[in-house]
């Protein structure tokens, strides 16, 4: 194993450690956000969101979304060397996996179901964000303003809009080299736009300030990665499938 390698996959080691005790942060961030100081004593309490609310519907599905693609991110790191993909890669799975703890957090401080019976993915949205004017992000990619909610009929693992299906996944386990990194930024891209939608999805539709902030922030860096996939599949003489 080269020096390089291994410092690699100390970074990616260090990186789940990391990525742990962000969790464990937001979960905190969020408690403390609650409200328990002496000055707000006298204050209303927070409404909880209903469990077939956009809040918890977004924090139940994203969460899943996210999960995904630290999955796709953690099989890539060991089917390429590239360091511009594994930089990536890595990058995401960090950044998703904090995310994903928070949204988690909120569920358990709202003492909600992870995952509700008889909620189907994305039923959140099903009232559409069309005509959305959120301080020019209108025309992100994948916001084609029909809602994601309305008609997106799960397969093969996949079970919300831009999701990977089991059999795009084991190709991805199979594949090396150049083709592992294009097959792993078409899949990412599609996972982008997914969750770019839903989280416009969510800036328009949720209540909790806190919540809603996040949302944009992730349409804001997801269209970011969006474009820097972009240009590194044009790199490897390739493009986005869709």
């Amino acid at each position: 194993m080269t020096a390089v390698r291994r410092r690699r996959r100390a970074e990616w080691a260090a990186g789940s450690a990391v990525a742990l005790a962000l969790l464990l942060a937001g979960v905190a961030t969020v408690a403390s956000a609650r409200g328990d100081d002496t000055d707000r004593a006298t204050a209303p309490a927070p409404r909880t969101p209903a469990v077939d609310s956009a809040d918890a519907g977004f924090a139940r599905d994203m969460a899943v979304h996210h999960q995904q693609a630290v999955e796709m991110s953690f099989i890539v790191r060991d089917r390429t060397q590239d360091e511009e993909v594994r930089r990536l890669a890595y990058d995401i799975a960090n950044t998703q996996a904090n995310q994903r703890g928070m949204m988690l957090g909120w569920l358990d401080l709202w003492e909600l179901p992870k995952a509700a019976a008889g909620q189907e993915p994305m039923a959140w949205m099903a009232g559409g964000h069309g005509g959305h004017t959120m301080d020019g992000m209108d025309g992100m990619a994948g916001t084609d303003g029909t809602g994601a909610g309305s008609g997106y009929r799960a397969h093969d693992g996949s079970l919300m809009p831009g999701m990977a299906t089991r059999t795009e996944l084991d190709r991805l386990r199979g594949a090396s080299g150049r083709e592992a990194e294009v097959l792993y930024l078409q899949l990412m891209t599609d996972h982008h736009k997914g969750g770019v939608d839903m989280a416009l999805g969510c800036a328009r539709l949720c209540t909790v300030k806190v919540e809603k902030r996040l949302a944009r922030g992730m349409a804001e860096a997801q269209q970011s990665e969006l474009d820097t996939m972009a240009g590194m599949l044009a790199a490897r003489g390739a493009k986005p499938r869709s």
